[in-house]
């Protein structure tokens, strides 16, 4: 229960706020629109006029929540700011993307009821006006406003017209349809599936969102949705003059023809800050983007990998963070993020790209990765930055006890924990607060070690050389092999070093025993809070979660910590 509350308690915490403000707003609209105001809407709509509006209003709030957690610069702001006070609080940022998820499923299913609600609404409208009976006091709503638009309640004017035409010609109708369309089409690009194998797809479409924020700015622009005015219900009291809607406005009678407007747009007043912020998010954007890079080096290793190492004026950045990087003869409009395998205590800034698309294998080509001679610097292609963002593994130095874990390419954020690590405590002697590192690297194939084993054998010499080889346990799993392989490993395993890697320490062959590991570092660090983090699958994720949550032994809390960008 322990570690459940340290890991999940503010998480659980915030969704049930999120949750519980909807669900006030919901029913706090809902009743709103069951007010004597708008007693003659509710004769023509019935019930479907709360159920628009409620939903409507669970919108606006979502909608003011989505475009935050996508501000770039403002989770790492705030994870600068408040780390210092809470470190649980801090890493709910890296849970951004997953709330900004959340809201967007929100924003769909509360879509999806007012368009609903709003499809009887028209046809009520619509039948208001085709029967024509005198003595029925929708159609007798309906004829109100006739010779004065500004007063009438049904805005479908002619029996001679039809939903579709209305829907065509009316802000309302027009917005709505453009919203509609625009969610769909985000929504759907952004199953995983997609987002994998055709991520310019995904990338463009998310742009839609411009046209549904225009869209839902001016959706009530038209006051489709009319109530009665303050003025009208002191003269007609609904109470009393619905049953007396034959003599309205007659001598003698108390009850004045009732006169209707709408609500004023409202739904700026909750979008007009996010959007500021957002745009002030994409000019800081633009501003960095075109600040100078320079590639000082490129390195193709052999796992068909990658190494670009930068130079930029003014970049500082913090272990595990991460960048977008554009190349503009690849593409002006896409940026993809990767991951920083540099150390803060480096003259330049590196990253790993591993070649798995379109985009990657232009920029290797770019790059000259298809080519066998050395290239001249002023041949390699421009590349614009934005960032560095903040990562979980940010918080990294501040357990005494960490668990690292990556899962192939996603080793990289923890290249430049290790490189820091040597800066500080072999290089320069610093002392830092954490006492042990246990590192876990799972691979698929023999070929991905490559990159990575160097600084890992540059790590275990150095290690030696100082006498502090008990700083650092690393395990390396190789996941799958073929037959071959198995052979090679055989013949080569007594060998001082490994065949693989050619570290000292053997690599292991399969998938760790998670519950074994965690207990094994639960009986060495009694009563430490041991950080653990991932840069790898979500079913890796969710198992690692859940060994989190389960073990506790000795007192010690694990405290689970993901990539996710």
């Amino acid at each position: 229960m322990g570690n459940f509350a340290a890991n999940e308690g503010l998480s659980v915490f915030v969704i049930l706020v999120w949750l519980g403000i909807n669900a006030y707003l919901f029913v706090e609209f809902y009743r709103r629109f069951l007010v004597e105001r708008w007693f003659y809407t509710r004769v023509l709509l019935g019930q479907a006029l709360p159920w628009a509006r409620a939903p409507a209003a669970c919108l606006n709030f979502n909608c003011m929540l989505i475009l935050l957690p996508v501000c770039r610069n403002l989770p790492s702001f705030l994870r600068g700011t408040i780390q210092c006070c809470s470190r649980t609080a801090a890493r709910q940022l890296d849970r951004n993307l997953t709330f900004h998820k959340l809201v967007a499923y929100m924003i769909a299913f509360h879509t999806a009821v007012h368009i609903v609600a709003h499809l009887f609404n028209f046809e009520f409208f619509m039948d208001a006006q085709l029967n024509r009976n005198s003595s029925w006091l929708p159609f007798v709503l309906s004829e109100i406003g006739t010779d004065d638009n500004a007063a009438f309640l049904n805005p479908i004017r002619t029996n001679k017209t039809n939903p579709t035409i209305v829907m065509f010609t009316t802000i309302a109708g027009l917005t709505g349809v453009a919203i509609t369309l625009a969610l769909i089409l985000i929504i759907t690009s952004s199953m995983e599936v997609i987002r994998r194998s055709y991520f310019e797809v995904f990338w463009y479409t998310h742009h839609l969102f411009v046209i549904f924020f225009i869209g839902l700015v001016f959706h009530g622009a038209g006051r489709i949705v009319r109530g009665q005015t303050a003025a009208s219900l002191k003269t007609n009291d609904p109470q009393v003059c619905a049953k007396q809607f034959d003599n309205w406005g007659k001598n003698g009678s108390n009850c004045a023809v009732p006169e209707f407007a709408g609500n004023p747009p409202g739904t700026w007043k909750w979008v007009v800050a996010p959007m500021f912020l957002y745009v002030c998010e994409r000019i800081i954007r633009i501003y960095r983007s075109h600040q100078k890079v320079v590639i000082t080096k490129v390195v193709m290793h052999p796992s068909k990998t990658l190494e670009l190492q930068m130079k930029k004026k003014g970049f500082h950045m913090e272990v595990g963070q991460y960048v977008f990087i554009q190349c503009p003869s690849v593409s002006r409009l896409e940026w993809h993020p990767f991951t920083l395998t540099s150390a803060p205590e480096e003259d330049y800034f590196s990253a790993h790209i591993r070649i798995v698309g379109d985009w990657t294998q232009e920029l290797y080509e770019a790059c000259g990765g298809d080519k066998t001679e050395p290239q001249d610097a002023w041949k390699m292609p421009k590349v614009a930055i934005d960032g560095p963002f903040g990562t979980a593994s940010e918080d990294v130095f501040r357990y005494e006890v960490v668990m690292l874990v990556g899962a192939g390419i996603g080793v990289t954020p923890f290249a430049s924990i290790l490189k820091s690590v040597w800066y500080k405590r072999i290089q320069n002697n610093q002392d830092v607060f954490t006492k042990k590192i246990y590192f876990y690297w799972l691979c698929p194939e023999t070929q991905a070690f490559e990159w990575f084993a160097d600084l890992l054998q540059s790590l275990e010499g150095q290690m030696a050389e100082k006498g502090v080889t008990d700083f650092l346990s690393y395990n390396i799993y190789l996941t799958r092999w073929k037959e071959t392989e198995a052979a090679h490993f055989r013949v080569h395993h007594e060998a001082e070093n490994d065949p693989i890697t050619g570290l000292k320490q053997k690599t292991l062959y399969g998938k760790p025993n998670w519950d074994n590991e965690f207990t094994n570092i639960a009986s060495k660090h009694p009563g430490t809070k041991v950080g653990v983090f991932l840069c790898g699958p979500p079913q890796l994720g969710k198992s690692l979660e859940k060994q989190c949550l389960s073990h506790s032994e000795a007192d010690v809390k694990f405290i689970f910590n993901k990539e996710n960008f």
